[in-house]
């Protein structure tokens, strides 16, 4: 037995234990040096090897080509990675297409060795350690011995997270080129049990939207094909036992660090067991990998507790905000910003910018950002992308002007940006047809009127990296809005073979992160947002190099509740960027009050989305409250424990609520989407509370103990019968 703190192995079974105070995650290797999943839980002392998978004929299940053992098959055996077209009819991990064409996958198991702390992914988003003994990591070798192919599975335990993370890398040991048809960067079996799969679909301006659903025999599948992480599927899935609430109950969660087509299988086989499979989409992906080249998957973090839905939550929202973001802003404050894009869209200049300086800056609004329109002769959305340089037809004195402006209101000045697009009519399109993705003899698909380049080149990165840098390095800038608003079409570049084209989608992604990394690392002072016609790639991917992104463009608060109560799921509320737009709102035109719309975007990372110099005088005054508020309770908002109570999927009323890590400060949030006539008292529970302390509510001085307000609750009052209506309550322990 060889014990490190946080991985056992049993040398003598050949079982691999990792654990910490919470969770344990157990492999071994069967019979034919089949890796196996045993177990994924709440911790264990020891595993003693009750796992091993009992013997049985199933009939029509292909047994071992080295064996003539019928009860031993790996048609029901419960693997770690799973292989293809040798005797599991499941769906395979990986699928490595020979040079003969065969497409037989066989990995059996080599070797391991344990290293502190966890190694690095070149060139993807990943969790990472700052301390070298916050986690161990198990690297397992398996090996196809046929093609030649050695495959390192990765498993990271953190030490004080119930989190494991596993990723795969293949390596091409053989003489002769392979090409892998799909790489998944994890496969896992799970004993038959039921399930409830939880996951995150939406469309644009309705993204992330909470589905559960229980899991029936055959294949349950969400990804995306459109070269983004997408608004109509996020990479995350939940597996929940079907008891398992917001508080209480068993749950695991797989979040793929990946912002480009995602794949998430669920296989529910003819025993009833599960396979998880989640990585890169097998659709339109191939992978040529030459002798001795290396393939490395993105990586996902798998979470199990106890604790229900909320708890799953809460430990993802601290790995996000603290292990997976880097930027100095990770645990900054987030500075509360005004946007002139619905106050002004393309139609402004320094004059209209100069108004909405001196209408913000006496909010107390901390930050201004230039949006779309303000490069090459931009005056709709038909022209330009690619030609960052100051419209001087608008801004004839130039950006610096306007970031003058801007700071001399005391304000930081932001900037908007769309990289990957590029529009027809621009210099770069005229210079450069060649790098925009496009299949030869073939129309391209517009969207929005633009189509998008090929950061699959090298080439294509640079003259981006070289045409930003030439803004960043004279205009004094705090922020940049990351936006890209259309999906991938025609998925062909000009500088790859025939052959290769398969590895484009990839290459696309990979190529987007390494200017995001360029440039964050030649500029760490400013603070990053990314955004996708909203909410189009909002994932952690996206997050390691951004600290926070745009949900949505969707502002219409009843339509947000569903929105940030979805991405909470995941997503801490740190990273969840919520602005008060205007009323009627712009997609929908419904009506709500100005403090509805202001209670849903303080729950987030507040902002506003308006013409400030046209508001009202009681608008103005409810801004400047809110905006004050929300300074006082923003280390809370942005980095408290976050608890949902009522889902706006569920019910008429919906409530959440902020408690800081010590437990002293409550932040309520409660909302009626419609008024009723007679409508029945309603009781709010809160949670997270110490049951022993007692709050105090600060604005009616009256005082409840920790467990009262948990297990008794508060009444909504006044009882509403408006629709629409918000009510925020913050308590204090005494």
């Amino acid at each position: 037995m060889t014990t490190n703190d946080l991985i056992t192995v049993d040398e003598s079974n050949l079982t691999f234990h990792l654990h910490n105070q919470t969770t344990s995650y157990v492999l071994g290797v069967e019979t034919g040096a089949i890796l196996t999943h045993l177990y994924f839980g709440s911790r264990i002392k020891q595993y003693h090897g009750e796992r091993r998978y009992p013997r049985i004929d199933r009939g029509f299940s292909g047994n071992l080509p080295e064996s003539l053992d019928r009860t031993y098959s790996k048609d029901d055996l419960p693997q770690e990675y799973s292989g293809n077209n040798t005797g599991d009819y499941r769906q395979p991990a990986a699928i490595i297409r020979a040079e003969n064409g065969a497409r037989t996958t066989d990995f059996r198991y080599q070797s391991y060795r344990i290293m502190a702390g966890k190694p690095d992914l070149v060139g993807l988003p990943q969790t990472y350690v700052e301390m070298a003994d916050e986690a161990q990591t198990l690297l397992v070798t398996l090996v196809d011995a046929t093609l030649a192919v050695q495959l390192e599975l990765a498993y990271t335990i953190y030490r004080d997270r119930p989190v494991v993370t596993r990723s795969a890398k293949f390596i091409n040991q053989g003489s002769q080129p392979v090409t892998l048809e799909k790489a998944a960067s994890m496969s896992l079996d799970l004993p038959s049990q039921p399930l409830d799969a939880i996951s995150l679909p939406g469309s644009y301006a309705r993204e992330r939207q909470v589905t559960r659903q229980a899991l029936q025999r055959g294949v349950t599948q969400f990804e995306s094909r459109r070269g983004a992480s997408s608004h109509q599927m996020n990479p995350f899935v939940a597996l929940a036992d079907p008891m398992t609430t917001e508080m209480h109950g068993a749950v695991m969660g797989a979040l793929l660090l990946y912002s480009g087509n995602h794949q998430i299988s669920l296989e529910r086989d003819q025993i009833e067991q599960t396979r998880l499979t989640i990585g890169i989409n097998a659709y339109n992906f191939t992978w040529q990998l030459a002798p001795k080249a290396q393939f490395q998957t993105p990586e996902v973090a798998l979470v199990y507790t106890t604790t229900g839905l909320n708890g799953m939550s809460q430990t993802y929202h601290q790995l996000l905000r603290e292990r997976v973001a880097r930027s100095r802003y990770k645990q900054a404050d987030r500075p509360i910003l005004i946007n002139n894009w619905e106050a002004t869209y393309f139609d402004f200049d320094a004059t209209k910018i100069q108004a909405i300086l001196d209408a913000a800056a006496p909010l107390g609004i901390e930050m201004f950002v230039l949006d779309d329109g303000w490069f090459g002769h931009r005056n709709d959305d038909n022209s330009s992308l690619g030609d960052w340089t100051v419209n001087t037809h608008k801004l004839p004195a130039g950006l610096a002007d306007i970031a003058k402006r801007t700071h001399a209101k005391g304000l930081r000045f932001g900037l908007w940006f769309e990289p990957e697009n590029i529009s027809e009519d621009s210099e770069l399109f005229q210079q450069h047809p060649e790098w925009v993705l496009g299949v030869p003899n073939r129309g391209r698909t517009l969207s929005r009127n633009e189509y998008v380049l090929d950061f699959s080149q090298p080439a294509v990165v640079d003259n981006l990296y070289q045409q930003m840098t030439a803004v960043l390095d004279t205009v004094p800038i705090d922020y940049i809005k990351w936006d890209m608003n259309r999906n991938l079409t025609e998925v062909y570049s000009n500088a790859t073979p025939a052959e290769r084209q398969g590895e484009v989608s990839h290459r696309y992604i990979l190529g987007v992160y390494d200017l995001i990394e360029r440039l964050t690392t030649r500029y760490p002072q400013i603070l990053f947002e990314g955004c996708s016609g909203g909410g189009g790639r909002f994932d952690a991917g996206v997050m390691y190099y951004m600290p926070q992104s745009w949900p949505s463009d969707n502002n219409d608060p009843i339509e947000r509740l569903k929105i940030q109560y979805g991405t909470s799921l995941v997503y801490p509320i740190s990273a969840i960027t919520a602005h008060v737009g205007t009323s009627p709102d712009e997609l929908l035109g419904r009506q709500t009050s100005m403090a509805m719309r202001g209670a849903v975007a303080m729950s987030g990372t507040l902002g506003y989305e308006l013409d400030a110099s046209k508001l009202s005088v009681a608008d103005r005054q409810a801004v400047s409250e809110q905006i004050a508020f929300y300074k006082q309770h923003r280390q809370l908002i942005q980095y408290g424990t976050f608890y949902r109570l009522e889902s706006p999927f569920a019910g008429n009323t919906v409530a959440w609520v902020f408690v800081s890590p010590d437990q002293t400060e409550v932040l309520l949030f409660t909302f009626v989407i419609l008024g009723q006539v007679q409508p029945a008292p309603h009781i709010t529970k809160l949670a997270g509370l110490n049951p022993a302390k007692t709050y105090r509510d600060e604005t009616t001085q009256q005082v409840y103990g920790g467990d009262e307000l948990m297990q008794v609750g508060v009444y909504d009052t006044p009882i509403q019968t408006q629709d629409f209506t918000a009510k925020i309550r913050y308590f204090k322990a005494e």
